[in-house]
């Protein structure tokens, strides 16, 4: 069947004009890049002229500051070229070479480059108010300079930050070594499917396995898959807590309190943030209870284990959307939004902003990409499914936040922090669910929907809270010197699934060694902003629905912020104040109301 799927691909020239992103906004041709990239190519050197001279005089910090802001915009514009061609088919020699070289341009740049933070933080702090004051050009780059002053005191001497660098290869060590081991070296076992066949279990099929319907070929590869990540515990687990001992390293050299306050620090997330959605979640735990009691209800099952967690809840729903449909879809969902916003959804829809559909040799899975001197552009492979209508939803989301911030900031403010980056692309998707919901009439597609927005919740705010609960608990047990043994990892993640999932699943043995398969936990704190970013968007949502306008007004001003000020100020701008609980707690609410709808739907409806 791959095969065949492989042979009936069409080629990039099959697929119809209508259907393709224009890149010309971009460059009108190859040979315009070429010229620009050999322009820029014999410029990058001119930051060496700035080295050891920051501090001289305001005249010579804003050259050097803005000659770095030009060359990186250019080269930005480049790449963005290079890597959306090389995505139309990456088969192609010449867009390979294109992206290998502004990528190599690119490295040379922050290379050369480098001094320029270790030496602005040389600068006294009023000596660099002076040149504040003495250079009115000099305060857009004020709140720039804020936050690097903000973190001078875990900032090290010239030398000993030279050191610090110099460490950097080694210490990524334990991420490229798990990165070895789980996509490289490690191999699966085979099951049989219903059929009698083999079936080689691997990363790509195992989740699509686990939703099988049949029960044995879940548990098999359940057992199948966990089986091989159990020969290698003691690598892997000292593989982990080698990578949490480099947190431990960094922290203890940037004279932080904690490694958790260390990985926040750069964005200024206070660790309340951090520590609320945990203790938030962990008190708002009985709606997940419930929904795995409905889970194990509704498929009818004796005991409900580990494996059952993904299979659907429902029968087989159809719901194909069309391409043209999804599009009159979400320009009705995204309503409430405005008219200013939705003119700008049909000038991605009418001015090639997308790639719709599959070619030969086009990368896989969906995204949006931004550069300062174009509109956003959004990379699909739409096939005609729901869950291809919300992908488009969610990438028009980020689309949306780039083309508001691109318009409003300076180049140097225009781009968003990773803390933000889920809240815009969810704020779509939560609308967009509201409507389906409000508009479909059909139970069983009704069941459909709900049971993937529970899905949503399960896998962005739960799991991904009790990820970060995990990732907490090992640093803090490294910190006061305990050994990261398979023992202790395993017993601790046990216990915080039985704390998440509740009293009604059975917490299989198998589940304990999971986390030896997550990369996130080589991320260093990274997987809570997808809970965080999640709540806030389904809060954002909410208001949006029931304040109208003014709300509407406070999420635009969000949208247009770039990185003007801390993600913290930003969200709170739009009502949102991470620091407390009450975001978490009504989306939590969210998921609450949604288990008993689907209650009604399933159990009452059905008589289970």
């Amino acid at each position: 069947m791959e095969e065949a799927k492989k042979q009936t691909l069409k080629g990039r020239d099959q697929i119809a004009e209508e259907y393709k992103w224009d890149l010309s906004q971009l460059y009108e041709s190859d040979e315009s890049w070429e010229k620009e990239f050999n322009q820029i190519k014999g410029r990058v050197s001119e930051m060496e002229d700035y080295q050891g001279k920051l501090g001289e005089s305001a005249e010579t910090l804003l050259a050097g500051l803005n000659l770095s802001m030009e060359l990186n915009r250019i080269l930005e514009k480049l790449y963005s070229y290079a890597a959306r061609k090389n995505d139309e088919d990456t088969t192609a020699n010449k867009y390979q070479g294109m992206k290998a070289r502004i990528q190599a341009l690119y490295s040379n740049f922050a290379s050369i480059s480098s001094f320029m933070v270790p030496e602005i933080i040389q600068i006294p702090i009023d000596k660099l108010e002076s040149y504040l004051a003495q250079k009115e050009e000099l305060k857009l780059y004020k709140h720039y300079l804020d936050d690097i002053m903000r973190q001078r005191s875990h900032y090290l001497s010239p030398q000993e930050e030279k050191i610090i660098a110099l460490a950097g290869e080694v210490t990524q060590g334990p991420s490229n070594i798990f990165g070895m081991i789980n996509n490289a070296d490690i191999s699966f076992p085979t099951i049989k499917g219903e059929d009698g066949e083999e079936i080689e279990v691997s990363h790509g099929r195992y989740i699509d396995l686990l939703k099988d319907k049949n029960r044995h070929i879940r548990r098999d590869a359940f057992k199948a898959y966990y089986s091989s990540y159990q020969e290698l515990e003691n690598t892997l687990s000292m593989t982990l807590s080698s990578n949490v001992k480099k947190n431990i390293f960094y922290r203890k050299v940037r004279n932080y309190e904690s490694s958790l306050e260390a990985s926040l620090a750069g964005n200024k997330i206070p660790v309340e943030v951090y520590t609320n959605l945990i203790d938030t979640v962990s008190k708002h735990l009985d709606s997940m209870y419930s929904y795995i009691d409905l889970r194990q209800a509704a498929l009818e099952l004796d005991e409900l284990h580990m494996y059952d967690l993904y299979t659907p809840i429902i029968k087989d729903v159809e719901m194909k959307v069309t391409y043209e449909e999804s599009q009159n879809i979400i320009l009705e969902a995204l309503k409430p939004l405005g008219a200013e916003y939705l003119k700008v959804i049909k000038e991605a829809f009418e001015n090639s902003w997308i790639d719709v559909y599959e070619n030969k040799g086009k990368r896989s899975g969906a995204y949006s990409a931004s550069c300062y001197d174009a509109h956003p552009y959004i990379l699909m492979n739409y096939t005609d499914s729901i869950d291809n209508l919300f992908t488009l939803a969610h990438e028009l989301g980020h689309a949306m936040h780039s083309y508001y911030s691109n318009q409003t900031q300076p180049y140097l403010y225009a781009d968003y922090s990773i803390f933000v980056a889920e809240v815009a692309s969810t704020v779509n998707e939560a609308l967009l669910m509201q409507y389906l919901l409000r508009t479909t009439e059909d139970e069983e597609k009704r069941k459909y929907i709900l049971n993937y927005h529970l899905e949503q919740f399960r896998g962005t705010v739960y799991r991904q809270t009790m990820f970060a609960e995990f990732e907490k608990s090992i640093h803090d047990s490294a910190e006061q010197g305990q050994a990261l043994t398979p023992e202790l990892l395993a017993k601790e993640y046990h216990n915080l699934n039985q704390k998440y999932y509740g009293q009604s699943i059975v917490v299989d043995d198998e589940i304990d060694i999971e986390w030896a398969r997550i990369p996130h936990f080589y991320y260093n704190f990274y997987v809570y902003q997808y809970a965080t970013g999640f709540s806030a968007a389904i809060t954002l949502s909410q208001r949006i629905l029931e304040e109208g306008q003014s709300a509407v007004d406070r999420y635009l001003t969000f949208l247009q912020g770039g990185s003007s000020d801390y993600p913290i100020e930003l969200l709170k701008q739009a009502g949102v104040d991470m620091a407390t609980p009450e975001p978490i707690e009504k989306a939590l609410k969210v998921f609450e109301q949604l288990v008993e709808e689907m209650k009604e739907l399933v159990l009452v409806t059905s008589n289970v």
